[in-house]
C-alpha cells in the first residue's frame, strides 16, 4: 500500500472520530449556561428565580426544552387563517374595555390555538406548548404565562386571580408581542394590522385607558 494511500485513510479515520466530538461540543455550547442564556434571555432568569437561584437545576430544565422541541419546524399559516386569528384579536382587544377578563380569556384560547396551528403541541397540553414555544420565542413567551395564570386562577383566591385591570392590561400589550410573532410567519405588519395596523399596541393602550 502506497504512503499516499496511507496518509488518505488516517484523514479518513481521524474525521470519523473527530466529527462526533464537534457535534457534541456544538450541542453543548447551544445547551451550556451562556449559550442558555443568550437563546432564552430573560425567561433564563425567570426560570432560575423558580428554581430558587438553583442555576444547575435551570440549565437542567432549559436544556431538556431545547433537546425536546428545538427541531420543531413552525408551520406557516394561511391567510384566511391569520385574517380569522388577527379578527379574533381584534374583538378580544375591544372586549378589553367592558371585560377585561373575559378579553384574558379569549386571548389565552386564542395564543393556544394560533401556537397549535404553526406546529406547536396542542392547546390542551399548556405546559408542553409553552416550554415549546419559550425555545423559539423566548423574548415573548412571558405574555402567555402571564395571561394564562390570571385566567386559570380567577376563582381560586389567589393573588393572580385578584389581578387589577392595570395587570391585566400588562399582561395582554406583553402577550401580543406573542401574538404578532406567531401571526407574522417572519413579516412584520401582515395585512396593515400587524404592530402599526388599526388594532396595534398604541390603539389597545388608548382603549384600555379610555375604559379605566
Amino acid at each position: 500500500m502506497s504512503t499516499g494511500v496511507i496518509i488518505v485513510l488516517i484523514v479518513i479515520v481521524v474525521g470519523v472520530v473527530a466529527a462526533p466530538a464537534a457535534l457534541a461540543l456544538r450541542a453543548r455550547g447551544a445547551t451550556g449556561g451562556s449559550g442558555l442564556k443568550r437563546r432564552f434571555g430573560p425567561e433564563y432568569d425567570r426560570t432560575v428565580a423558580r428554581h430558587d437561584g438553583d442555576t444547575k437545576a435551570a440549565e437542567r430544565e432549559l436544556g431538556e426544552r431545547v433537546q425536546a422541541h428545538g427541531s420543531l419546524r413552525e408551520q406557516p399559516l394561511e391567510p384566511a387563517d391569520r385574517e380569522r386569528f388577527q379578527a379574533r384579536w381584534a374583538a378580544a382587544q375591544e372586549l378589553f374595555v367592558d371585560s377585561p377578563r373575559e378579553a384574558l380569556t379569549d386571548v389565552d384560547q386564542l395564543l393556544g390555538e394560533v401556537a397549535g396551528a404553526r406546529g406547536f403541541p396542542d392547546v390542551a397540553e399548556y405546559e408542553k406548548q409553552f416550554d415549546a414555544l419559550s425555545v423559539h420565542h423566548a423574548a415573548h413567551v412571558h405574555g402567555y404565562r402571564r395571561v394564562h395564570r390570571v385566567v386559570t386562577t380567577r376563582t381560586n383566591g389567589t393573588p393572580e386571580s385578584q389581578a387589577g385591570t392595570e395587570e391585566m392590561r400588562e399582561a395582554m400589550l406583553e402577550a401580543r408581542a406573542l401574538f404578532d410573532d406567531l401571526v407574522s410567519d417572519g413579516s412584520r405588519g401582515g395585512n396593515g394590522q400587524g404592530r402599526g395596523g388599526r388594532h396595534s399596541i398604541g390603539a389597545f393602550n388608548k382603549q384600555a385607558l379610555k375604559g379605566s
